[in-house]
């Protein structure tokens, strides 16, 4: 199949893309279904968008699964996510590791049950050495926290003479974040129709396209992505400067 001219003229994918997984619940709601069908749905959703990042040539795929925000939910609904997540590390890091993609699991783990942390740290560890895309999963995130924590971590060694307060820059402030050494977002898409972030990447995404798409998120797949992806690579990136 020839590729089009104008096809062909497009720049590659971008490197990172994070994606904001909303509308579980709607999902589940429009159909007269429990919340917990949705979030199960959700499930298939990411599955088939690792996937699909993974052939179109996406580096990073940054997911965001649970907010900090989400603990204020009715308990049962996070035992039925707990319990997902499990699932979830239990039966498909063979199937990551076996693709060539690493997991990496940003958020404060503390918060997290015992066992969930180990799986976790097991998974991380068995998909280190991979290369075809890092999978980056938030849990019990919230980028306001994180900032915080890293200020807390560079005052410490501001404290200790380890650094200078005149040597703190964003290159510092990066190496303390939650994703230091995975490069900034290029894009962020949210699903369900909503826009706004949501303490989400707030430092990392200064500089990322944002691509907000009607569809909920346990009906996004490989279309709606390279629709987003196509999005993208149709804008003018200028990171301020001028045109």
């Amino acid at each position: 199949m020839e590729t089009s001219p104008q096809a062909a003229e497009l720049p590659p994918p971008p490197a990172h893309v994070a994606i904001i997984m909303d509308g579980n619940g709607r999902w589940a709601r429009s159909r007269g279904l429990p919340r917990t069908a949705g979030h199960k749905r959700g499930a298939e959703s990411v599955r088939r968008t690792v996937e699909a990042a993974r052939e179109m040539g996406v580096s990073y795929l940054t997911l965001y699964g649970f907010s900090s925000e989400n603990w204020k939910r009715p308990a049962g609904e996070i035992a039925d996510l707990m319990g997902l997540l499990r699932l979830y590390l239990r039966n498909e890091v063979a199937n990551l590791h076996k693709n060539g993609i690493r997991l990496k699991v940003i958020g404060e783990r503390s918060r997290l049950g015992p066992d969930i942390v180990r799986l976790i740290e097991d998974a991380e560890a068995r998909t280190e050495s991979n290369v075809a895309l890092t999978l980056v999963l938030a849990l019990s995130y919230g980028g306001r926290q994180e900032i915080v924590e890293a200020m807390r971590s560079v005052a410490r060694s501001v404290a200790a003479g380890a650094l200078s307060p005149d040597g703190v820059d964003e290159t510092i402030v990066g190496s303390h974040l939650f994703t230091s050494g995975i490069p900034d977002p290029d894009l962020i898409i949210r699903t369900s129709g909503e826009k706004r972030i949501s303490n989400f990447l707030l430092w990392q995404g200064a500089y990322a396209e944002l691509v907000f798409i009607e569809t909920l998120w346990p009906d996004f797949g490989r279309a709606e992505l390279e629709t987003a992806l196509r999005d993208f690579q149709q804008r003018d990136r200028r990171f301020g400067g001028a045109r």
